[in-house]
């Protein structure tokens, strides 16, 4: 278990080289996401997340990882993570996850996004909602990861504020979404998954104290349906147990000793921190 591991806090160099490893995934997600319409297969964008990792003289994470054979995780309407890409033709309407993870000198970057797929008008406004909300929840996950450092906290106000998200979601007047369950984030550093377990979800298990030099992925993920998943015969692909559509979003967090700096973001996470009160701090 991740929870019984010692937790690696980097040093403000070691973060400098996260952060770039931290930015070939953010090209990388870019590029796919730019690539990312109806008619492309998920294996045509694992090729272009490969191509930016090489130029960029990086190592995609997932390649080989236990086994993984590709790049990317790409993973479509009720596939809720670890998605193998291959010849699924995306069309107008799917919801698209994409997880990605590379490594610069030996050290680890990861993030995902998820998106409708398609013009407007062919998007169902329930999935809209779903991706915006995951998407909410991350960033107010690490918006108080930030707070929390500062405050002396533990770990554990990340799954708070992000079911505190998903729930304010659906009393303003949004479908209930749920949390999927069994799925959390993680450290992250020297190896992709390390100490500690970052929840989603409010626990009485509080987690470590935050300090400088931690750094974990925060990644909510959230089903239209079900908590409950099952995992496909491929050994990977995990699949929401109802059908329900899913989407998952990711962001490497640094904690340093004045404050918090996405790792994974083009602006360190500037412009949606301060949209919620809290200023980015990067080491350099």
């Amino acid at each position: 278990m991740l929870g019984r591991e010692r937790i690696e806090y980097k040093k403000p160099d070691q973060v400098l080289l996260m952060r770039r490893a931290g930015l070939v995934v953010a090209q990388a997600l870019a590029a796919v996401r730019a690539a990312a319409r109806p008619g492309v297969t998920t294996g045509d964008l694992d090729a272009v997340a490969a191509e930016v990792i090489r130029s960029a003289g990086a190592t995609p994470s997932f390649l080989g990882y236990h086994g993984y054979p590709r790049t990317l995780c790409t993973s479509v309407g009720a596939e809720v993570v670890h998605g193998i890409p291959g010849d699924r033709v995306l069309v107008a309407g799917d919801v698209l996850s994409v997880d990605c993870g590379a490594v610069v000198d030996g050290w680890h970057g990861d993030a995902a996004f998820s998106v409708v797929v398609g013009d407007v008008e062919h998007h169902d406004p329930a999935d809209v909602a779903l991706v915006e909300t995951t998407r909410r929840s991350m960033w107010e996950g690490i918006a108080a990861l930030a707070r929390g450092l500062a405050q002396g906290q533990r770990l554990g106000v990340v799954g708070d504020a992000v079911e505190g998200s998903v729930e304010d979601a659906a009393a303003g007047g949004g479908a209930p979404l749920a949390v999927v369950d069994g799925y959390v984030g993680h450290g992250i550093g020297t190896a992709m998954h390390q100490a500690p377990e970052v929840l989603n979800h409010r626990s009485r298990s509080r987690g470590p104290k935050l300090r400088p030099g931690l750094c974990v992925a925060v990644e909510p993920m959230l089903s239209r349906g079900t908590a409950d998943t099952d995992v496909l015969d491929d050994g990977w692909t995990v699949v929401t147990s109802d059908g329900a559509r899913a989407a998952h979003w990711e962001h490497t967090v640094a904690l340093g000793e004045r404050g918090a700096w996405v790792l994974t973001a083009e602006d360190g996470g500037a412009a949606e921190l301060a949209a919620r009160g809290v200023q980015v701090a990067p080491l350099a």
